[in-house]
Formats: C-alpha cells, sequence, structure tokens
C-alpha cells in the first residue's frame, strides 16, 4: 500500500507573522522553532550559558558522548512508532540543566508543519536534569498548510535526584493534522514531574505518556484536558511504573465529546513488589454532549506490594440538568450556561499553571472551544 503521506525535508521559509498568534509572547523565554522538522534559526532564541537550551542535531555535535548515552534508552522498548521514530527523526528538543541549575524561564518549543501536499514529519526531543535542576517546557505541534499532517513525535527524559519539570503540552491544530506523541520519564529519588495535556483540536490525537519512578520519594502528576467535536479521536494511554518505595502519582483527566467524536482513556498503574508506602490516584471524568460521541475509558491497578494506598475511578455522563435549570431561572441564556458548567467542569485541567498569561491564553482557548466568548478564571 502507497502512504498518502510525503517525508518533508525542506527548511521553508516561515515569516514570523504568521506564526505569532501561536505563540505565548507575554512570557519572556526561550524559543526553539522547527519547521517542517527543520530547525530554524531566525525564529529561535537558544541558549549555552550555564545550561543547554538547543536542538538534538547540534547537541550530537556538541557532546556526543552524552547523547549516546541517553538517546532511544528509554524509547527501545516503545512500540512501531517508537522504533519508526527513532529510524527517520531528524531533530527535536534538546535541554541539559547541570547539577543545582534552576533554567530562569520557560523554554517555548514549537513545530511548525507547511507544504502543498500530505507529510508526514518526525520529531525527538532529550531532556536531561541533574541532580536538583528545574526546567519548564511549553509545546505546541502546528500545521499552518490546509494539507493532510501527520507528526509523529518521541521524548525522552531524564531526571535526576531532587530534579523537577513542568510541561504544557498543547494540542490545537488544524482538523487536517494527526499527532502521534510518546513521553517516556524516568524519575530519581525525590523528583517531581508534572505534565499538562490539552487536546482540543486536530484529526486524530494519541498521547502516550509513561513514567518509570526509580527512585525513593519520586513523585509524579498528570492533568488532562480533552475537547472534542466532530469526528476527532483523541486518545490517551498512560503508564505509571512504580519501582521503589514512598513514591506518589496523581493522574486526573477530563473529556467533553460532542458529535461524533471518540475519546479513549486508558490508564495503567503498576506497583512493583518492592515499591511499599505507594501513593497512587488515577482518575478519569467524561461528559458526552451527543447520542453519537462516544468514550472508551479503562482505568487500571496492577498492585505487587502489600503496603499501599491507591486508587482509580472513572465516571461518564451528560451535563447536570438541576445545575442547568437553575442557572436558567436566574435568566442566563441556556446555551451560555451550558457553556459555564462545562467551563467549570474543565477548568481544574489548567491549575497549577503558573504563569498568568500562559493560564489565559489556554483559558480563552477552552471558553471559547466551548462557547464561552470570554476569559474564565482558575
Amino acid at each position: 500500500m502507497v502512504s498518502p503521506f510525503a517525508s518533508e525535508d525542506s527548511d521553508e521559509q516561515v515569516e514570523f507573522k504568521d506564526i505569532k498568534q501561536y505563540m505565548v509572547n507575554d512570557i519572556d523565554c526561550y524559543k526553539v522553532v522547527f519547521i517542517n522538522g527543520c530547525y530554524s534559526s531566525w525564529l529561535s532564541e537558544t541558549t549555552h550559558q550555564g545550561f543547554d537550551v538547543c536542538t538534538v542535531g547540534s547537541a550530537w555535535k556538541k557532546y556526543p558522548e552524552i547523547v549516546d548515552a541517553h538517546f532511544a534508552k528509554l524509547s527501545s522498548q516503545g512500540g512501531a512508532l517508537s522504533q519508526l521514530n527513532t529510524a527517520l527523526a531528524w531533530d527535536g528538543l534538546y535541554v541539559r540543566v547541570p547539577k543545582g541549575v534552576i533554567v530562569d524561564k520557560p523554554i517555548q518549543v514549537l513545530y511548525f508543519t507547511t507544504g502543498s501536499q500530505p507529510t508526514f514529519i518526525s520529531t525527538r526531543s532529550l531532556i536531561i536534569l541533574e541532580s536538583g535542576a528545574h526546567a519548564e517546557v511549553i509545546e505546541r505541534h502546528q500545521s499552518i498548510t490546509k494539507e493532510g499532517i501527520w507528526v509523529n513525535a518521541v521524548d525522552e527524559v531524564f531526571m535526576d535526584d531532587n530534579s523537577s519539570l513542568h510541561w504544557v503540552k498543547l494540542q490545537h491544530d488544524r482538523d487536517s493534522a494527526s499527532l502521534t506523541q510518546h513521553s517516556i520519564i524516568e524519575q530519581g529519588r525525590d523528583s517531581r514531574a508534572t505534565f499538562h495535556t490539552i487536546s482540543t483540536d486536530g484529526k486524530l490525537i494519541r498521547n502516550n505518556l509513561d513514567f518509570r519512578l526509580t527512585g525513593t520519594g519520586a513523585e509524579a502528576n498528570m492533568y488532562g484536558l480533552t475537547l472534542a467535536n466532530g469526528k476527532q479521536l483523541i486518545d490517551h494511554h498512560t503508564r505509571v511504573d512504580h519501582l521503589a518505595a514512598h513514591c506518589l502519582s496523581r493522574e486526573n483527566y477530563k473529556g467533553i465529546y460532542d458529535g461524533k467524536s471518540h475519546g479513549v482513556f486508558n490508564g495503567k498503574i503498576m506497583v512493583h513488589q518492592d515499591a511499599q508506602k505507594t501513593q497512587a490516584f488515577q482518575n478519569n471524568d467524561s461528559l458526552l454532549l451527543s447520542d453519537k460521541a462516544r468514550i472508551d475509558t479503562k482505568p487500571q491497578l496492577e498492585i505487587f506490594a502489600d503496603d499501599v494506598a491507591c486508587s482509580h475511578g472513572c465516571t461518564v455522563g451528560q451535563l447536570d440538568e438541576e445545575a442547568l435549570f437553575y442557572m436558567r431561572s436566574r435568566g442566563i441564556e441556556e446555551e451560555t450556561a451550558r457553556a459555564m458548567l462545562m467551563v467549570g467542569f474543565a477548568s481544574d485541567a489548567i491549575e497549577g499553571i503558573q504563569h498568568p498569561s500562559l493560564r489565559a491564553k489556554l483559558s480563552r482557548l477552552i471558553g471559547l472551544k466551548l462557547g464561552l466568548n470570554m476569559e474564565f478564571s482558575v
């Protein structure tokens, strides 16, 4: 069978005005920008002063021993799409933060795709945080063509003892664009990772998020929001392997599905034999707004230790009719009342995002997606 996608290898010129709207411009940050998988130096702001924020390609030339020691170490068992990425990926974000260093401002990584034909892009990120290091990443994949796009992305993250990472994934693309992404995070002792995944637009989105808690006291937090309509398919698969004692993981995924959209949540928590005193909490709540929308949800717990505190659960339902009636009785139009209830349901997905401008951008995006032409506070 002939693939409808071509591999795009041209560094097509894009003007700043074409991409400005997709950036969070109110935040002073490092920027690493890729056009069709190729690094765009004139749109980027990187650094090697005290820590490295650059590309995997440049890091491989500058620090070959470090990259060789980490590249594909976590993704080797990631399945067919990860193997395809390893074979084809040209470049992606590279961050290395030495011991005890805090990156002074967020890192914005943007992957843009262009072209006059359906295009397949592979991107690869490598993040290395040494003991006590801290970094924050804001990521977006964005098509600026009406042609069909498929991006296959893999992220490998190595977190040493006492390090911390906050990663916001904003997935708000054209309805002709598809994204498959696999992020694997290995955490050392007392490290803390927090991931926010906001999935609102795109033809197909598949997120695989795997955590390996290998050091005592490690903490992993996952927050997800899905807003789907039309014939969208948005698919979340998470796995947390508790391999050491006294670790904590939290998952809270919310979804709102309309039209003929289809959502999937498959969350698996593995508590291994040596992971005593584990705390693991997993929750998935979904709203179905039409008779043709559907959600497949499967929270899972597998526990091989005998001293743990773990829970998992899911709910699937519709908007609260009593709350809707109460709001309408106070003079609020039905459409606005429904949107306000959905915003309230979705708002905790962006709790913990500290930057006011980023939080405002996300709240506007969510509010508009749900039919409420205003910001909401969180």
